[in-house]
């Protein structure tokens, strides 16, 4: 999808606002450098403030972009890129964030167990002259877990930082039945949302320099 303009952005200098080696990877595996630059955004936002769940993960990716933007321009960096992104997971109309300790993630996972839950990817791509915000949701049923089985996840402590207490891409991903949506959602970063996004960015500048035939 990006190879027509991916000489334009392969000059950028992209800055991915988060520490994620999961979406840096992703990110790379499409072609394209990337900078990781955790964000320093405290994440307080109220999810009750917001009207739906997708306002909410804009919002908060949207802080984390700017932050990171900010504090890069401080510093004298030339950024011409910055992606963040936000990744929930919910059920019965609740957030599911990363959990706090080794019981609230057994508390997520035994709720988890056996049911569809849906996970909400927001992401924000801001350029020097451009802030684009978009969601994409993935609806993922889980199969039914014993409690020793939850109780061995856990201990490998690969849910601690991850929304809704496991990772899709790791050995969580055993207790996912099906996914009914974008699994790049659900992993935190949609791909084809963002390689459109970045395609539409920047298709005016390969135009411009001839690149593109109208």
């Amino acid at each position: 999808m990006l190879q027509s303009v991916m000489h334009i952005l392969k000059q950028k200098n992209i800055v991915l606002a988060s520490g994620s080696p999961r979406r840096k990877e992703l990110i790379e595996n499409i072609g394209l450098k990337v900078k990781l630059c955790p964000s320093l955004f405290e994440e307080n936002l109220d999810p009750k403030s917001y009207n739906t769940f997708s306002e909410f993960v804009e919002e908060t990716a949207l802080q984390k972009v700017l932050e990171v933007d900010n504090r890069l321009r401080d510093a004298g960096e030339n950024v011409d890129v910055v992606i963040g992104a936000d990744t929930m997971v919910t059920l019965d109309g609740e957030l599911f964030g990363k959990p706090t300790s080794e019981q609230e993630a057994f508390e997520m996972l035994s709720r988890l167990s056996g049911r569809s839950h849906t996970v909400y990817t927001g992401v924000v791509v801001k350029s020097y002259t451009n802030v684009v915000k978009f969601t994409e949701s993935t609806n993922v049923v889980f199969g039914k877990m014993e409690e020793d089985q939850i109780r061995g996840y856990i201990s490998t402590g690969e849910p601690m930082d991850k929304a809704g207490g496991y990772g899709i891409q790791g050995v969580g991903g055993t207790f996912v039945e099906r996914v009914e949506g974008d699994y790049f959602t659900v992993v935190g970063l949609p791909l084809y949302r963002l390689c459109s996004v970045l395609y539409k960015m920047f298709k005016p500048e390969a135009e411009k320099a001839g690149d593109i035939i109208k």
